[in-house]
């Protein structure tokens, strides 16, 4: 219960900009700075490693990015122009999670992998930055309605080199947002990054030994905008 409550309590102590962040996901990046990076919290929400390499002492000396993602899911891993620009091994540590109640998420696989800048370039396959570069400025486009931005873009990333990559492009279009995200799908991420790995559910998720304790932390739920006449 305490891990419960250690939950709610990150929550109400971080600064704002983090509590956009669904709480399962800073209570598992809370509970790995606490238990394998000396406590480590991140000074910003848009630094380049939620974890850098000089907090990362007994695990490589590696950067480390944290992911607490909803089983059976694709492992969202942000901005697609940041991520195809990292040159660096990381640390990928993805925690995947169930709802087994309405107040509990409990963790049903885990795991923490060495990515090399050569093994991260492969599931780019293709993909060039000038590509990316062309699909954010459509998406950016602002002479084109978010009807007209989403068609061109989805027509984009529709043809090669986009689909013939492991990683996909994802762009989000909205009233509040125009970027370019990118995911790796649940089975692809064991094919190309866990080979050995199983992607099974356990009764008791670890890394590094260590058991996840559940988290408190609801179903999010999403309220339609009011119309406005």
């Amino acid at each position: 219960m305490k891990w419960i409550f250690l939950a709610i309590l990150t929550v109400v102590v971080m600064p704002s900009a983090a509590r956009e962040v669904q709480s399962h996901g800073l209570f598992f990046e809370r509970w790995l700075g606490d238990n394998f990076f000396g406590g480590y919290v991140p000074h910003s929400y848009t630094q380049k490693w939620d974890i850098p390499a000089g907090a990362n002492r007994e695990h490589g000396g590696i950067p480390v990015n944290p992911k607490a993602i909803k089983y059976g899911t694709p492992i969202d891993m942000g901005d697609a122009l940041r991520q195809f620009k990292i040159d660096e091994t990381f640390l990928l540590i993805v925690g995947f999670w169930e709802q087994p109640s309405p107040e509990v998420k409990t963790w049903v696989n885990a795991q923490a992998i060495t990515v090399t800048p050569e093994v991260w370039r492969k599931l780019w396959g293709d993909i060039t930055e000038p590509d990316l570069e062309k699909l954010v400025a459509v998406i950016k486009d602002k002479s084109l309605t978010l009807e007209q931005a989403r068609a061109k873009a989805k027509a984009m990333k529709g043809v090669a080199p986009f689909t013939n990559a492991v990683i996909q492009v994802n762009p989000k279009i909205d009233g509040s947002q125009r970027r370019l995200q990118c995911s790796i799908r649940f089975d692809d991420f064991f094919q190309h990054l866990v080979p050995e790995g199983k992607k099974d559910k356990v009764g008791a998720a670890k890394v590094f030994g260590r058991v996840i304790p559940p988290v408190a932390a609801p179903p999010r739920t999403i309220t339609a905008p009011s119309s406005s006449h």
